[in-house]
């Protein structure tokens, strides 16, 4: 980002008109701002470090590949419809493909403002409140490493499951480092290309701010010894120190890779300096039915409650969050109710005396009852439980090599 912006804004219409407004009149409240004639146009350029995208509806193909790839650097950028028709079926239609909200043309710069701010708080709010509210044990921990190594400059590795909160606390490490006021650049090792991946890196490690490698472990061993070597020469040159500070985060056990090869070592040592865990939701406690309050807009009932606090949530925060968007879509009364969850969650037995079994266990007969009920279709389940298909898979493989040899028997499906 320029100096003397603080965020940035993507902006894409055919109109000049509209392009023209937005490059004139936004630089002037602080907003740096990238507008493009096209979608296939803004794909041809970087999108890192995006604070908000103002579009057409998300319907063709070139919309939904810049909403992909936007959301690939960072889930909460929110979007914003401009449209010429002010009715409440494109309300509808916008918000359905995952808008923040629209703009009626002609536009007006006291509403694009207006608007522009809801959604740089609405994204703020998604980040910081979504994961890191609780007062449990594990969570006042996990504030307090935070606080104690985000002055350092020392590489952190943030490990933790999908969903948990990986990103928000690595974004909470840079607000708290002495570079807070630079750039916080995300390269997801996922589904960034491996040229762009790299020329991201080396170009943003010259400048004053912190960069994210997003689930590090899928990052080809090709590309590590390039980032090995980027980190390696900036860090060996007298008087030209790394620009910024490198934070990793990772849903896999990166020692057991680096044992079976897949995980360079000495990279591994070089962002191994200090550690952050993300505690998984199922051993947050009561912070359960806070998040779910923060959540839903709606008071939940009491079974909802007491189900909410004995499922095992295995897609973590992400999943918790997507369970209440299901469940105020569809509730018609005015609290949630059981039949307003997803079926899998209805399912759920209760516990009993008899049933007592770790928190481990549990997450493994709600596994199992879930493929069951799908059939055994792998994608399927995945979908239900909030998680990707290849963390399925990774769980599946290590309880059939656990001491067990089997996923256990499943407990009796009882209905809510």
């Amino acid at each position: 980002m320029s100096e003397g912006f603080t965020h940035r804004i993507l902006v894409v219409d055919e109109d000049p008109a509209v392009r023209g407004m937005f490059t004139t009149d936004l630089p002037r409240h602080g907003y740096e701002v990238l507008a493009y004639g096209s979608m296939a146009e803004a794909l041809e350029h970087s999108l890192e470090s995006i604070d908000v995208v103002l579009t057409r509806l998300l319907i063709d193909r070139d919309s939904m590949l810049l909403c992909r790839a936007a959301r690939a650097r960072s889930r909460a950028i929110p979007f914003i419809v401009m449209t010429e028709v002010a009715n409440m079926a494109m309300a509808a239609a916008a918000l359905r493909v995952g808008s923040f909200d629209f703009l009626v043309k002609p536009l007006q710069l006291s509403a694009v403002l207006e608007m522009i701010e809801r959604a740089i708080a609405h994204a703020a709010h998604y980040l910081e409140s979504g994961m890191l509210v609780g007062e449990s044990v594990p969570m006042v921990a996990l504030r307090d490493r935070i606080a104690k190594l985000g002055p350092h400059d020392a590489p952190v590795l943030v490990s933790g499951e999908p969903g948990s909160g990986k990103e928000v606390v690595a974004r909470a490490l840079h607000a708290a480092s002495t570079r807070s006021n630079g750039m916080l650049f995300i390269v997801n090792c996922e589904s960034s290309p491996p040229a762009s991946l790299f020329d991201v890196t080396l170009a943003n490690f010259s400048r004053s701010g912190t960069v994210l490698f997003d689930e590090i472990g899928e990052l080809p061993l090709e590309m590590q010894a390039r980032l090995l070597t980027a980190i390696q020469e900036r860090a060996s040159v007298p008087n030209l120190p790394i620009g910024v500070r490198v934070i990793a985060s990772t849903r896999h056990d990166l020692a057991e890779l680096v044992a079976r090869g897949k995980f360079r070592e000495d990279l591994y040592f070089r962002i191994h300096v200090l550690r952050v865990s993300v505690p998984p939701l199922r051993e947050r406690g009561n912070d359960i039915l806070v998040l779910a309050h923060e959540f839903a807009t709606k008071p939940l009932s009491p079974e909802v409650e007491a189900l909410f606090a004995r499922y095992p949530w295995p897609g973590n925060v992400r999943e918790l969050q997507g369970v209440i968007a299901h469940a105020m879509a569809v509730t018609t009364g005015d609290r949630i109710e059981l039949a307003d969850l997803p079926e899998h969650m209805r399912v759920v037995a209760p516990a009993s005396e008899e049933q007592l079994v770790s928190l481990a266990e549990l997450e493994r007969q709600h596994v199992r009852r879930v493929l069951e009920r799908c059939k055994n279709n792998k994608a399927a389940a995945a979908r239900v439980l909030g998680i990707e298909r290849k963390t399925l898979y990774r769980m599946l493989d290590r309880w059939s090599a656990s001491a067990s040899g089997s996923v256990p028997p499943v407990l009796p499906i009882v209905a809510a």
